[in-house]
């Protein structure tokens, strides 16, 4: 044999091992080594996953009424990995085509089938690549601007032009509209079109107990397959605090295709329905909140503010029934969130006033250091070491329930003496001052009630000074003497529900610790009774027909940036309760700088009244039966 030759076939020999050999390599890479990144780049093509998502609790009122909802909308995607291949592309074309011949509607299904394939391949042999993908999306827009409420020429911008493989030409579509577009979209198989159903909040009342029901925003979330689909979380309020409970389980529907682009049936894996998050029962009253709603915003109007709050609790369990906190702002539009999210009830800290004298003179009651008799000399100055406290507004010889009737500083102060420093700071945090008081809602103040260390501090604290409080934490005080001298947990949610109806967990009443015995917290209501009768500084707290027990305050308000305090600033409240023999409710008003010159800038003279109009109608809410006989309004005072 030919020498030369034999070489020469060596030479093909290796060469074709050396080429097998590669070849064999490259087939262990893709099975092995690259197989993920492979089997993703397929299941991009031919696998997709649509998000279900769970339909997200209510929230309603303790009477079962919306305040907040779920609705039901859809978004339209692009998906340019379908939409520019044009085997997929192709299938759409072919439908078209077949759906414009003779009998086509009388053909089995089968046949028809058949013959839709036939025509695919006949346009994949016969047109160019780009053609098929460019009258693919032309026979889409004719067949979906319409239904979207969109010109032919904006919603070719939207495709042609929208950077990414994978984004929105339409979000929140409602239902009927989107199941309109869904039946287009499977009736001509138009592909590269996918819809992500989501669920849009809608609040029944939305300017109603906004700092308190909060709102939702959406949150991003990647899926395996690398798109992105949108959440709804709470991001505020009751949305926020009880997300767990409301948001319930998203589910998904996977869609396989085959080698063809064609949808083949999932099995039975491909298929998790979404779980339904729990209703949220509150324990406020809708129709309480809308009128505490109303009466804060025409008491702000009438003596010229824009910050305040009213806090409403029943004393016997601590449920609050209204809660409202001004300004505030609309959640289904939520405009100026910056500026009005701010929730007065439970972040406001300010110095109270005289509505704090309610711990030295139960105190002093309760350690058997006084009794309701006692008298004691209140004149208009006291002077200490280096310090004095003065009342200008009444002294001489008072009684223990006249300090409080007459919101005598002098007197508060010797009663707060007689404890010491100890004692007295030892109520002070008992009533619930200078921490939080645990409702389930986020970004509660927990006031300041630092022990002080020097005199002055300790007598400025007797009568509302050196104390920095909460609307929540003054309803919450007030309720331990409305109630039997417990301080409660203030509870803003009733129940968890299922929407079968089902209970699946509520909140029983949780006592925070005994102040006071149930003996000193009556004779303490009869004090605050007569703070709103003749000779008082709350007769404007009145309420026809009713014993209202209540003790006003009135602050000058602290510069916390230059320190000292704000010239013409005051910070003036009212906290009452009613019927006085058995409390159905308190109600703690707090208004922040107001500015009118037509009455005295007093709590007796601003909080009281509005506390008079909200406790009059939500008496007749209540249908608490009046037990004193109704007289003519006393005079101004």
């Amino acid at each position: 044999m030919n020498r030369s030759f034999q070489n020469r076939c060596v030479v093909l020999c290796l060469i074709l091992v050396i080429l097998l050999s590669a070849l064999s390599a490259r087939l262990v890479q893709i099975q092995l080594v690259d197989r993920h990144r492979y089997a993703a780049s397929s299941a991009k093509a031919y696998h997709r996953v649509e998000h279900l998502p769970a339909i997200r609790g209510m929230i309603v009122d303790r009477n079962e009424e919306p305040i907040a909802k779920s609705i039901p909308v859809s978004s339209i995607f692009v998906d340019k990995n379908h939409l520019l291949d044009p085997k997929l592309a192709s299938y759409s074309l072919a439908y078209k085509a077949a759906a414009g011949e003779a009998g086509w509607k009388n053909l089995p299904a089968d046949k028809q089938k058949r013959r839709v394939s036939m025509l695919r391949g006949e346009i994949l042999a016969s047109e160019k690549p780009e053609i098929i993908i460019q009258k693919h999306i032309a026979h889409s827009i004719g067949l979906l601007a319409r239904p979207l409420g969109m010109r032919r020429d904006e919603l070719r911008d939207k495709i042609e032009n929208t950077r990414g493989k994978w984004f929105p030409i339409a979000k929140d579509i409602p239902d009927d509209i989107a199941e309109r577009l869904r039946e287009i979209v499977d009736d001509y198989h138009l592909e590269g079109f996918a819809f992500e159903n989501s669920i849009k909040r809608w609040y029944t009342n939305p300017t109603l107990a906004t700092h308190l029901t909060g709102f939702t925003g959406e949150v991003e979330e990647k899926l395996d397959n690398g798109n992105v689909v949108h959440r709804m979380a709470g991001r505020f309020g009751i949305e926020s605090a009880l997300e767990k409970y409301l948001a319930g389980r998203d589910g998904r529907r996977e869609h396989r295709r085959d080698a063809r682009g064609l949808v083949v049936p999932g099995d039975s894996g491909s298929l998790l329905p979404p779980r339904a998050g729990l209703n949220v029962k509150l324990t406020i009253d809708i129709g309480m909140q809308a009128i505490v709603s109303e009466e804060l915003e025409a008491g702000l109007a009438k003596y010229k503010a824009t910050r305040g709050a009213v806090v409403v609790m029943d004393p016997k369990n601590g449920e609050v029934l209204a809660m409202a906190s001004r300004p505030h702002f609309d959640l289904n539009f939520k405009k100026n969130l910056q500026d009005n999210s701010f929730n007065y009830a439970l972040q406001a800290k300010y110095e109270p006033g005289s509505t704090i004298k309610i711990v030295a003179t139960s105190a002093a009651l309760e350690e058997r250091l006084v009794t309701p008799t006692t008298v004691i000399n209140c004149p208009h100055v006291v002077q200490e070491n280096k310090f004095t406290v003065t009342d200008a507004h009444s002294g001489g010889m008072l009684s223990f329930e006249q300090i409080l009737q007459k919101s005598n500083n002098v007197g508060c102060w010797k009663l707060a003496k007689q404890l010491g420093v100890k004692r007295f700071y030892e109520y002070v945090h008992n009533f619930g001052f200078g921490e939080r008081s645990g409702i389930q809602l986020s970004g509660e103040n927990p006031g300041t009630a630092a022990v002080p260390t020097l005199p002055i501090d300790f007598s400025r604290a007797a009568y509302g000074y050196y104390i920095g409080v909460t609307p929540i934490q003054m309803a919450s005080a007030y309720s331990v003497i409305a109630g039997n001298g417990e301080l409660l947990k203030p509870k803003i949610v009733k129940a968890l529900v299922a929407n079968d109806g089902t209970v699946i967990d509520d909140f029983p009443r949780e006592v925070r610790n005994r102040v006071i015995s149930p003996a000193t917290a009556k004779k303490m209501r009869t004090a605050l009774h007569k703070v709103t009768l003749k000779g008082g500084t709350a007769t404007q707290a009145c309420v026809p027909g009713f014993k209202v027990c209540g003790k006003t305050g009135t602050a000058i308000k602290h510069d916390p940036k230059r320190g000292g305090y704000v010239k013409g600033g005051y910070v003036v409240s009212f906290a009452g309760f009613m019927p006085a023999d058995n409390p159905a409710f308190v109600c703690y008003v707090v208004i922040d700088e107001p500015m009118t010159t037509e009455v005295s800038r007093y709590g007796g003279q601003i909080a009281a009244p509005i506390f008079s109009k909200i406790a009059g109608r939500l008496a007749a809410h209540m249908n608490l039966q009046p037990t004193e006989p109704i007289s003519e309004p006393i005079a101004n005072r």
